[in-house]
């Protein structure tokens, strides 16, 4: 369908976003010039101060709108924890379970060659500062669990080995509330592999 060249770009940028697709483009586009122009244009002015403003912290990569982020401007932080995630959203995800109180590091991916991300598109130069400072005691991986979530843990695996820093890797298996005949093959072998003994009082 032909449309006019501004409404054409609207839709062409809102495909930027991941998961939406031309109908969705278009339903997003339609909503805001037909009903909400307000929001549309809160929507443009959050996204220019955005973009303007919001960075990356300069000691974990997390995004921050200063030199450092709230996490590592922190005082109440245990800086002998060391957990080392893909993107900002998993840092979210770790501090919403409430139970991790040290410090990250955000990778802003996952070391994959084919697509010509290696160790300097990851920033591990300033990773290996952290390990270098001699505060880090445990560095807790919590990359995913695909073949380049594996591939850069035990990569930098090597990185914490070779600064005789202990390593430990997220757990992975059954999600609380599964049923095992709806778990996956592969998830199912980790959970038997990583099984613990069960402490009966």
């Amino acid at each position: 369908m032909a449309y006019s060249p501004l409404l054409d770009q609207l839709l062409q940028a809102l495909r930027c976003l991941p998961g939406v697709g031309v109908r969705t483009a278009q339903r997003m586009a339609f909503h805001l010039l037909e009903r909400d122009r307000e929001g549309a244009q809160a929507l443009v002015n959050a996204l220019s101060e955005g973009l303007d403003k919001i960075g990356e912290c300069e000691s974990c990569r997390m995004l921050a709108e200063d030199q450092l982020c709230w996490i590592c401007s922190s005082a109440n932080r245990d800086s002998t924890l060391l957990c080392v995630v893909e993107s900002p959203a998993d840092v979210i995800a770790v501090e919403d379970s409430g139970i991790y109180r040290g410090r990250y590091f955000v990778l802003q991916g996952r070391l994959s060659p084919l697509d010509g991300i290696g160790p300097d598109e990851l920033g591990l130069a300033r990773f290996e500062q952290h390990l270098e400072t001699g505060l880090v005691q445990e560095l807790i991986l919590a990359t995913s669990s695909t073949v380049e979530g594996e591939a850069t843990a035990a990569y930098l695996a090597s990185l914490a080995r070779e600064h005789d820093i202990s390593v430990s890797r997220i757990a992975h298996g059954v999600p609380i509330g599964g049923e095992l005949e709806y778990v996956d093959r592969s998830t199912l072998s980790r959970a038997i592999s990583g099984r613990h003994t069960l402490e009966i009082e």
